[in-house]
């Protein structure tokens, strides 16, 4: 009976390990890096930035094609969890169109969302690009090891 256990026990823990033989994630949300307290915070007021930034060109640049109400939905970056650097990033959003039909009453709704790739350097670290968005006007900065902007980003993507 106590091989049993025994073997019973080995098959169960073996088995709750991936075949890696880690349960570690190579990659995280950039909200959990370096910790999940240190990063979500700085992470957050970064968003609120940007949100910021693209409600104030949206009147005079996005906004002004059949999308004219686009919002932000989220800003999110996946991070190598070991040493921060920056796999990906998307800003993602939303917009909509309505009109009356005229002859049945109805209102024809055209919704979209679009998901924006950010133009980064490739293994950009995290606080180095914290660092560079954390600036009054992060839409329009150059990215860190680009020439290019989330801006310039976005005019292709929206």
């Amino acid at each position: 009976m106590n091989r049993f256990l025994a073997s019973v026990a080995l098959v169960l823990a073996a088995a709750s390990f991936p075949a890696g033989g880690t349960t570690a994630e190579t990659f995280i949300d950039a909200r959990s890096y370096p910790t999940p307290a240190a990063g979500r915070e700085r992470f957050l007021a970064l968003e609120t930035r940007l949100v910021r930034g693209f409600d104030e060109v949206c009147g005079d640049t996005f906004c002004e094609g059949e999308y004219h109400n686009l919002q932000s939905l989220r800003f999110r970056c996946s991070v190598n969890a070991a040493d921060g650097g920056v796999e990906e990033c998307v800003w993602t959003f939303t917009g909509s169109t309505a009109q009356v039909d005229g002859s049945s009453g109805r209102i024809i709704v055209d919704a979209r969302s679009w998901a924006c790739p950010v133009p980064l350097a490739a293994r950009t670290p995290l606080p180095i690009l914290l660092q560079a968005l954390e600036q009054d006007d992060p839409l329009h900065v150059r990215l860190p090891g680009t020439t290019t902007s989330l801006y310039e980003g976005l005019t292709g993507c929206l």
